[in-house]
């Protein structure tokens, strides 16, 4: 374990790199009203978030990164373009492995900035690259952005576009899904039976939990919409695995992905964005004959990242968790903002790690 006195060494060295960037220093409260974050992902950031309460506030998370903050501070008083950095520490639940630290230093940088968005992720992930120093990682890519669009292209339902969209980051949800609505897995039994009635709401019942009884009324009309709904073809089905199975060196992976383009055209501007972002990567000195990119990358990390994505790996270590993550979220700047929105992409370091690697090196 590094002692706490190198790691913050290594995290005050890291942030005069993004502060010589150009980025504003700002911190960030430790203590985040829970309601945000449930409203952006559900319950499940509850098995991920350290939660407290108290008469007043209400119910607070412990801080589980510093994206979240960053957008609403952004969102609420930030000037047009904007960079930024923060140290400190945040706080995780490691329920299923107690080696993960629950408690550590992120180091971050953070853009917001309309002109050039391949530009924006080529600037982190350069600039990420380049504070890591001459560390031997993997560097691996992906863009969570296509398989999106992917699914905007389907012939479907809007209503099991949504769906398939809410479950791109949890994979196992999403295969369930694909699988139902291309008719490859039954329906369940117990929703076979439920739709089978005249009418399911004739005698009544107590509303469940937070749901009234109109809300359950029309959940099951959306669900007898989708036991009507003709089935995905197994073509668009095939296209969707092909896409994901794209695992290549990035100048590869793109003639890959072009290739599925002919017959997905709804992923083509994000192709173009792929393409745009290769270039500009190009000319900030990275080498991206040898870069990784992997289409299916980035769908178990946080839900708010909506495009490009990466992430910095110790070879010979998969104990380990990745050194940097990053990627795009500009949706959540939509979300966060309030009728206002900005692309923006950003990154993390931990020097923790950094010091660990540097310690067996």
């Amino acid at each position: 374990m590094p002692q706490k006195a190198e790691v913050k060494a290594c995290a005050a060295k890291l942030h005069a790199v993004f502060e010589q960037a150009g980025a504003q220093s700002v911190e960030m409260p430790v203590l985040m009203p829970a309601e945000v974050l449930l409203d952006l992902y559900g319950e499940d950031i509850r098995g991920r978030a350290y939660v407290t309460s108290d008469a007043l506030r209400g119910e607070q998370m412990v801080r589980p990164d510093f994206t979240v903050p960053v957008v609403q501070m952004h969102m609420a008083e930030g000037a047009e373009p904007a960079r930024y950095t923060y140290a400190g520490e945040v706080f995780r639940r490691q329920e299923d492995d107690d080696s993960r630290s629950n408690e550590y230093l992120q180091v971050g940088y953070e853009v917001f900035e309309r002109d050039n968005p391949a530009e924006s992720d080529a600037e982190v992930f350069a600039l990420i690259q380049q504070a890591l120093g001459d560390k031997s990682l993997r560097a691996a890519t992906g863009d969570i952005g296509i398989l999106a669009a992917a699914i905007q292209g389907l012939e479907t339902t809007e209503a099991r576009k949504r769906a398939l969209t809410r479950h791109i980051w949890r994979p196992r949800r999403f295969r369930a899904l694909l699988d139902r609505y291309a008719g490859r897995t039954p329906m369940p039994a117990s929703r076979v039976a439920l739709l089978a009635q005249d009418d399911p709401m004739a005698h009544g019942f107590a509303d469940i939990g937070r749901r009234s009884q109109q809300e359950v009324a029309a959940r099951i009309d959306i669900l007898r919409a989708e036991a009507e709904a003709a089935p995905i073809s197994a073509l668009d089905v095939d296209l969707i695995d092909a896409l994901l199975n794209v695992r290549e060196a990035l100048p590869f992976a793109l003639e890959h992905i072009r290739d599925l383009a002919v017959d997905m055209p709804a992923i083509g501007p994000a192709v173009q964005r792929l393409r745009d972002r290769i270039d500009a990567m190009h000319r900030r000195g990275v080498d991206v004959e040898t870069l990784e990119f992997e289409a299916s990358y980035g769908r178990t990390s946080m839900e708010y990242y909506d495009g490009f994505v990466f992430g910095f790996y110790a070879p010979g270590r998969p104990d380990l968790p990745p050194v940097a993550t990053g990627g795009r979220y500009d949706a959540l700047t939509r979300v966060l903002g309030q009728g206002r929105e900005i692309p923006a992409v950003g990154g993390v370091i931990r020097p923790d790690l950094l010091v660990e690697l540097e310690a067996q090196s």
